[in-house]
């Protein structure tokens, strides 16, 4: 009896762990008639090395279509395009440029990025600015290497938001992927507190942990979201709900419930789970996203 109550008692405790449609969207409300686009923010996307340019592309799209007022995308490439001809909202820039911007609501960096001499430098301006961090991919694969960034990381004193998936987990925590995957709600949680950054945990159940000790598993996604690109559209789906003024938790989760039920919506219509690619799932997330609010 003993050991079926305590089955319950865990049942119950994890249950208040699990993200819900209704809890990630309270923060959300229809947009006035008289609104216009400075209102809903600005994001910069710093990534895109040669051969790598698509990666930061469709993060800024991803930002671009889950409402961010603009959205800019910095590429490190020397033969970087000045125009996204497919999206062609996107506004291109130098890393330096954009970072001469005013305006920006937070930036997301990794898709791309490279780990060349300029990829450490501009990760490094970023860290040193006082803006709101999405950190994804080769981002956090050069804070694995280098202990100074690392350092510089867990100081900074404006918001930071992790996005790895198992491998990049292990090598930033100097584990085994096995141990990442063996206690994912205690890996999150410990590297939210080393790193005092919230933590998205990708994969099968993502785990979100908060720096305060809170944690949250996501019930979204399918298999289909294993394929190139879909970490980028996560990260600039975050950026866009930071830019519309949700606090870096609200946007966080928001974004990953979002990014799994466009997958699943996908899914459900026929699309994947074998063959779905990142740029449908930015369209089924704006999609839901309005259905949501309007």
């Amino acid at each position: 009896m003993a050991n079926a109550r305590s089955a319950v008692i865990e049942a119950a405790v994890l249950q208040d762990h699990i993200l819900n449609q209704q809890f990630v969207t309270a923060p959300l409300k229809p947009r006035p008639p008289d609104c216009h686009k400075g209102m809903f923010g600005s994001i910069g996307i710093l990534g895109g090395a040669a051969s790598m340019i698509g990666a930061a592309l469709l993060a800024g799209r991803a930002a671009l279509k889950c409402g961010a007022g603009r959205v800019y995308v910095a590429l490190l490439a020397d033969d970087a395009p000045s125009v996204d001809l497919q999206q062609p909202e996107l506004m291109l820039r130098t890393p330096a440029q954009m970072f001469e911007l005013a305006n920006l609501s937070a930036v997301v960096v990794g898709p791309g990025l490279g780990h060349a001499n300029d990829a450490m430098r501009w990760l490094q301006h970023a860290l040193a600015s006082d803006l709101p961090l999405i950190l994804d991919a080769d981002a956090l694969n050069l804070l694995a290497i280098h202990h100074e960034l690392r350092q510089q990381l867990r100081h900074r004193p404006a918001p930071s938001i992790l996005t790895p998936h198992p491998g990049e987990a292990a090598r930033l925590m100097g584990y085994g992927v096995d141990a990442i995957q063996h206690d994912r709600m205690d890996a999150a949680q410990m590297m939210a507190e080393r790193f005092r950054s919230i933590i998205v945990l990708k994969g099968a159940g993502t785990v979100c942990a908060l720096p305060d000790r809170r944690w949250f598993i996501n019930p979204t996604g399918n298999s289909g979201l294993s394929s190139a690109g879909t970490g980028d559209v996560l990260s600039g789906t975050i950026a866009a709900f930071i830019a519309q003024q949700l606090s870096p938790q609200q946007a966080t989760l928001l974004a990953v419930y979002l990014h799994g039920a466009a997958a699943d919506d996908l899914v459900q219509r026929g699309i994947g789970p074998i063959g779905l690619t990142a740029s449908e799932v930015i369209d089924a997330a704006r999609q839901i996203l309005n259905s949501w609010i309007y």
